[in-house]
């Protein structure tokens, strides 16, 4: 859990601060005990001199209320404690030693402890004495579990647990300075420093910055005209929601949403397993993005996607396609033991609906209470009772193998007439491969006869076998082609996704996460800390609906916290509450609470629009500063929490991959397909339905200018490096995508500068930039400010003309490669200012 918690939360060890929360979640107030047994003085006497010793010495360790001992959820410093158990149930039965797990546990019969060495036989005599004779205990200890706080102190105790507030906008003495609301908030608090913000970023930069944020791609030179001339009082206006209604915008965004959700081409890691449809999920973020799909909608979808209702075909496409977002992830597949493969699965599941959505590490609460936050264990399998009753994964022919779910997709008319066009097609050329490998099976017999013709001279004889030779490897090729094509037949359009099973039910406890031990069934419902509610689940349904609304709610006061805070987060550079994956107990106070209430209320107002907050954020005055430095400001707020300039940050690896292309002016269009070129047979292994291994991948072979797409339409894999034409992305920070992530690290290492400096990729993007300069004009001054405002987006100043004109005199035939280079690795293309 420390290990999560630093991960989750920031690099540092144990605060006394966090510290003293944990002992908020420990001590505090009486747990209800056990009647305390009647006194009898020689059961205490033993218990005194014999017993509580024992566990003193050798158990307190591991299993006391102290920071950080409750291990396995038991505790034996207090009569409850043992009564109650742990993750494998009460620990002593009264009277019954053999039926004792703690008895059962210092016999090493099945568990082994203590962990250092088994006890003597006189102190193991002693405890079976004890707990046969009824274990007589006395100890009360005043603790408080998770399970205790009620839902009421729950909510009051955390700020992110509380409904949002409503808040009114702050009053400021430089009213003027704001530009819209939230200006007001962000001026408040700095003037309650008696700071003052910088000065606004010029134009040229602004528009650099919001086309960065909005597409991931830099400003053209039209642009940069048009708004640079555009003397109206709605200039920005008019370039935000240009970039807004553009598809780049949804490319940029759904990257974002496919960090979050650990998204890849590849199922598991095992074998290099291809997600044949997984394609499809990314091409539902985008358009939601782009469409402005309400966010609660988005939500829905993604959660219950195949039990709602739907209006057309379209509808129920996106509906399957989007159910994706709980089985596209590490899903170990190949685990032989197919039980604990589902538990897994519904581990991953909450998990990811946790984080995502809730910013909650709701899976540390699967083997015990929650160290920090006020999630129980029965909350968990409250929780994961929804996926408990979902279908994922099927058992393969293929082994030990598993597969994911695909669902059919329903067609229009005009695509089924499109489909059975292609399997006409596509069965004339099956019976041309068939054709082909007759004709050279035959061929090989033909030979096969001529050469035990003994007259053969030698060099007629070299001749046949040679074109036997090729005749054998054809046929080789042939049954290749072959397995490939029906493998690859046509059909009706298909997505990853699931559904609910036959006879859907809650989950029981499954201690330690082992399928074969099970606890208590826990009916389904939602986190108590942030809900009084109890769901009204129809019969024979997962609950996943409801889960879905409920999330959804605005009602609930952690998902549109969240969301405001994330795309906050893309947009500033540091979040209103800093740890954007994480909203528990340690996470800390927003730097600014009434602005996050305040956006989140509006985001649910506006009906979940996505475009519209970023709009209002991008459009705000505190979006337009400068990223200057100013002293007074950085004496008192070092790290900019009160706003009082922009951050400045180097560019993501698929932001910088797809700038570079993009000023070379060699960016192409996506065809939208999957992002593995399966098409191709040197990709594919493992075809052959008797294989014992499922189907895989390697990437041997790339589509004519699949280079030259945009990164997110390139594969993404978990088991490796990042292939090919985005190899880039392994240098600068590309995501684990095993992993949950709102927030990507930004390191800056010299393995950076070196790949700039000498990855052929880079080099050819240089080649084509120079040669594009050279087409604009016979002027070297010329080309060179159309290359400042290409690379740059400003232009040049007269010493960075004078200084870059006496390079290319110098620097020989290859001048105008180097330059552009040299900029391209330049710390001012790297950054967003």
């Amino acid at each position: 859990m420390l290990e999560h918690l630093e991960t989750n939360m920031c690099p540092g060890k144990f605060s006394i601060r966090l510290l003293g929360m944990l002992a908020y979640l420990i001590v505090g107030t009486v747990t209800a005990e056990d009647p305390k047994p009647a006194a009898d003085p020689a059961a205490a006497t033993f218990f005194a001199d014999h017993v509580l010793p024992i566990l003193k010495q050798h158990c307190y360790e591991c299993h006391s209320h102290q920071p950080n001992k409750i291990q396995g959820g038991l505790v034996l410093d207090s009569r409850s404690g043992w009564a109650q158990g742990g993750d494998n149930g009460p620990a002593i039965v009264p009277g019954n030693p053999n039926a004792s797990l703690l008895i059962q546990a210092v016999r090493f019969d099945d568990l082994k402890m203590p962990p250092d060495g088994k006890l003597s036989a006189k102190l193991i005599h002693q405890l079976e004495q004890w707990v046969a004779e009824g274990a007589y205990d006395p100890r009360i200890t005043e603790v408080v579990s998770n399970n205790d706080l009620s839902d009421s102190d729950s909510k009051n105790q955390h700020w992110a647990f509380r409904p949002l507030s409503k808040t009114d906008v702050p009053r400021v003495k430089k009213a003027r300075w704001a530009r819209n609301t939230i200006d007001h908030f962000i001026l408040a608090k700095l003037e309650e420093k008696k700071l003052q913000p910088v000065t606004d970023a010029d134009r040229y930069t602004w528009l650099r910055r919001v086309t960065l944020d909005l597409t991931g791609l830099p400003p053209t030179l039209e642009q940069i005209q048009a708004f640079v001339t555009d003397e109206s009082l709605r200039a920005c206006e008019t370039v935000v929601d240009r970039l807004l209604s553009s598809r780049t915008y949804g490319e940029r965004w759904a990257r974002h949403w496919l960090d979050l959700v650990g998204y890849a081409d590849q199922i598991g890691t095992s074998n290099n397993v291809f997600a044949q449809y997984a394609w499809r999920y990314r091409d539902y973020v985008i358009d939601a993005l782009n469409n402005d799909k309400p966010f609660n909608r988005f939500i829905r979808e993604q959660i219950a996607g195949d039990l709602l209702p739907y209006q057309s075909m379209e509808e129920r496409s996106a509906n399957l396609v989007a159910t994706g977002f709980l089985v596209l992830g590490d899903i170990d597949i190949v685990e032989a033991d197919k039980a604990k493969l589902l538990v897994d699965i519904v581990d991953h599941q909450v998990n990811k609906v946790g984080k995502s959505f809730l910013a909650m590490t709701v899976d540390c609460a699967r083997c015990h209470d929650h160290k920090f936050d006020p999630i129980s264990q029965r909350d968990y399998y409250a929780m994961a009772g929804f996926f408990h009753g979902t279908s994922s994964v099927y058992k393969t022919d293929r082994g030990v193998w598993s597969d994911l779910h695909t669902l059919d997709l329903p067609e229009t008319e005009a695509q089924q007439a499109e489909r059975k066009k292609r399997q006409t097609a596509h069965v004339r050329q099956l019976n041309v491969l068939r054709t082909e490998r007759s004709e050279a099976e035959q061929r090989v017999a033909e030979l096969d006869d001529q050469l035990k013709n003994a007259e053969l001279s030698q060099e007629d004889r070299d001749q046949l076998t040679t074109e036997q030779n090729q005749a054998k490897s054809r046929i080789e090729k042939l049954k290749t082609e072959i397995t490939h094509a029906k493998f690859f037949a046509p059909t009706v359009p298909r997505t990853h996704g699931v559904h609910d099973v036959e006879h859907p039910g809650d989950m029981r406890i499954t201690i330690r996460g082992n399928p074969r031990a099970l606890g208590n069934v826990i009916p389904r419902g939602f986190l108590t800390a942030a809900s009084g509610e109890r769901p009204n689940i129809p019969d024979h349904q997962s609950g996943r609906v409801q889960l879905a609304d409920w999330i959804a709610s605005p009602d609930n006061p952690l998902t549109a916290r969240v969301t405001v805070n994330r795309i906050w987060q893309k947009l500033f550079g540091i979040g209103l509450v800093q740890s954007v994956d994480y909203f528990g107990l340690p996470a800390g106070m927003p730097s600014h609470p009434e602005l996050l209430d305040y956006l989140a209320s509006g985001f649910i107002h506006d009906g979940w629009s996505q475009k519209q907050l970023i709009r209002s954020l991008v459009l705000s005055r505190t979006y337009q500063l400068a990223s200057l430095h100013d002293d007074l400001c950085h004496e008192v707020d070092p790290n900019n929490r009160l706003l009082w300039r922009m951050q400045r940050f180097r560019l993501d690896a698929e932001a910088l991959r797809d700038a570079m292309i993009f000023v070379s002016g060699k960016l192409k269009d996506s065809t939208m397909r999957p992002a593995i070129p399966l098409e191709f047979p040197e990709n594919v292994d493992n075809l052959d339905p008797t294989n014992v291994n499922p189907p895989s991948f390697q990437l041997s072979k790339w589509r004519p200018g699949q280079e030259l797409e945009r990164t997110i339409y390139l594969p993404v894999i978990r088991s490796g490096a990042q292939p090919g034409p985005a190899e880039l992305r392994n240098v600068f920070d590309f995501p684990q995508p095993s992993q949950f992530t709102g927030q990507r690290s930004i390191t800056a290492v010299p393995t950076q500068a070196l790949f700039l400096m000498n990855s052929p990729a880079v080099r050819e993007q240089a080649a084509s930039l120079a040669a594009r300069m050279q087409e604009v004009s016979d002027n070297d001054p010329q080309r060179l400010q159309k290359l400042w405002l290409t690379l740059l987006n400003r232009p040049m100043t007269e010493s960075e003309r004078q200084e870059t004109l006496t390079f290319l005199k110098e620097a020989g035939e290859q001048a105008w490669i180097e330059l552009c280079h040299a900029m391209l690795a330049s710390n001012e293309f790297l950054m967003r200012l």
